[in-house]
C-alpha cells in the first residue's frame, strides 16, 4: 500500500499528460495500432517501476508460442501481477479482469488500451459471452492473461489458491496453447507492507498444446496447470533458500 501511494504521488506531475495520452489512444484504436497501444502500456509500467523501485525478471520467454493466439494462466498474488507479465511479454497481449476492479484511473486506461475483457463475476450469461469472445479472438491470434484463481489474498506469500475449471473453457473452445506462468513475490509490490526495492519473478513455463489436453475435462486441465505452476514455484523457492544459506 505504501509503495502504491508513493508511486502515485511521485508521478502526479506526469499523470495529466500520461492519462490524456492513454485515454486518447484507447478511445481511437482505429488510429493507433495494437503495437502502439501496447508499447504505451509498457512505457507506463516502466515509469512506475522506476519510481517504485520495482524490478521484474523473466525466464522462459522462449516457451511462448511464436505464432497464433494463446492464453497465459498465472497464479494470482495482487495488483501488480498483470503488469509484471506485460512488461516482460514482448508481443501485445490482453487480459480478463474483474469488472468491479477495472474502473480506477490508470487501470481503466490500461484495460482499454489492450482491449481487455471486463468480467461480471456473478453473471453466468456474461461469463459465457466473455468465453466466446476470447475464443474467437484467440483463433485470430490474440493473446490473453487469465487468472484462474479469480482473486487473491492480501500478503499472498506465494501461496496458490483453487484454480476454477471454467477459466479453461475459452482455450478448449479455441483449441489454442495454454501457457502456465509462475509469479513469485509479485504480492510484495502493492499488496504487502514493505518498503525499499523489490524484485518480482515471471516464469513462462512450456506451452501446453491443444493436442496434449484434448479430451480432458476442464477440471483435469485446471489441476494439471496448477501442478506445473506449483512445481516451478517450489523449485525456485527451494533454490533461493539453499542459496541464502550457502547451499
Amino acid at each position: 500500500m505504501f509503495r502504491f501511494l508513493y508511486v502515485i504521488i511521485f508521478n502526479l506531475f506526469r499523470a495529466p499528460y500520461m492519462v490524456t495520452k492513454m485515454r486518447k489512444q484507447a478511445n481511437h484504436p482505429q488510429k493507433y495500432s495494437e503495437e502502439q497501444r501496447y508499447r504505451l502500456v509498457q512505457r507506463c509500467i516502466a515509469l512506475m517501476n522506476h519510481t517504485g523501485m520495482i524490478r521484474t525478471i523473466a525466464t522462459g520467454t522462449e516457451n511462448l508460442p511464436k505464432e497464433g493466439g494463446y492464453v497465459m494462466i498465472p497464479n494470482h498474488q495482487g495488483k501488480y501481477d498483470a503488469l509484471g507479465i506485460m512488461i516482460t511479454h514482448k508481443n501485445p497481449c490482453s487480459l480478463v479482469i474483474d469488472a468491479t476492479k477495472s474502473h480506477t484511473m490508470i487501470t481503466s486506461e490500461v484495460v482499454d488500451l489492450v482491449q481487455g475483457k471486463r468480467l461480471l463475476k456473478d453473471d453466468v450469461r456474461h461469463g459465457l459471452k466473455i468465453i466466446n469472445e476470447m475464443a474467437e479472438e484467440m483463433k485470430k491470434g490474440k493473446r490473453f492473461i487469465l487468472f484462474p484463481e479469480g482473486g487473491y489474498d492480501y500478503r499472498n506469500r506465494n501461496v496458490l489458491g483453487d484454480f476454477k475449471a471454467g477459466s479453461f473453457k475459452a482455450a478448449v473452445k479455441a483449441q489454442v496453447p495454454i501457457v502456465p506462468v509462475t509469479l513469485i513475490d509479485s504480492y510484495k509490490v502493492f499488496n504487502a507492507l514493505n518498503w525499499g526495492s523489490v524484485t518480482t519473478q515471471v516464469h513462462y513455463l512450456p506451452a501446453i498444446p491443444y493436442e496434449e489436453y484434448k479430451g480432458m475435462k476442464t477440471v483435469e486441465i485446471a489441476a494439471m496447470v496448477k501442478e506445473r505452476i506449483q512445481q516451478k514455484l517450489d523449485e525456485v523457492l527451494s533454490r533461493s533458500g539453499r542459496e541464502a544459506f550457502g547451499g
